[in-house]
């Protein structure tokens, strides 16, 4: 199955924390796509650094319990500690699309429920995957094209 994950870090080595994550991630699933990485001011939360994005496909055999899990376990690893809301962290990882899932679960929400809405997934992933779509929102050339007008 096609799995779309999106990375951030604003702690620590941001490029290093993204490298360390896609290769434990590689472990797992086989990565195919990365993107480059994008500077991006924080969304929401806490006042906080900058982060580094970057957006990776990959193929995974994995269940989305299953990848949902070794993703927090690679955030875990990482030192991620979930103490604020949309804080400051070293790694974020989110599972933005698998395949045509539509998953709304209280673990988890597939598409990612705020992707749409968010430059900073949109944009690497465009940049690595043109004709991209989020099963229920559409092409998310016209989802990033929707929200840079609206800046």
């Amino acid at each position: 199955m096609k799995v779309v994950i999106a990375l951030g870090s604003n702690l620590g080595n941001r490029e290093e924390n993204i490298e360390l994550a896609v290769a434990e991630l590689n472990k797992i699933i086989d990565v195919t796509h990365l993107s480059t990485l994008y500077e991006t001011d924080p969304v929401g939360g806490p006042q906080q650094p900058d982060y580094l994005n970057a957006v990776l496909i990959g193929e995974s055999e994995l269940a989305p319990q299953e990848l949902l899990k070794a993703a927090l376990s690679i955030e875990s690893k990482l030192g991620r500690v979930r103490e604020v809301r949309w804080g400051a962290r070293t790694i974020d990882i989110d599972l933005i699309v698998l395949g045509e899932l539509l998953i709304s679960s209280p673990e988890l929400e597939i598409p990612h429920p705020r992707a749409h809405q968010r430059a900073f997934v949109l944009e690497p992933w465009l940049e690595i995957d043109p004709s991209a779509q989020i099963p229920g929102y559409g092409s998310v050339a016209q989802l990033l094209s929707a929200l840079t007008t609206q800046e």
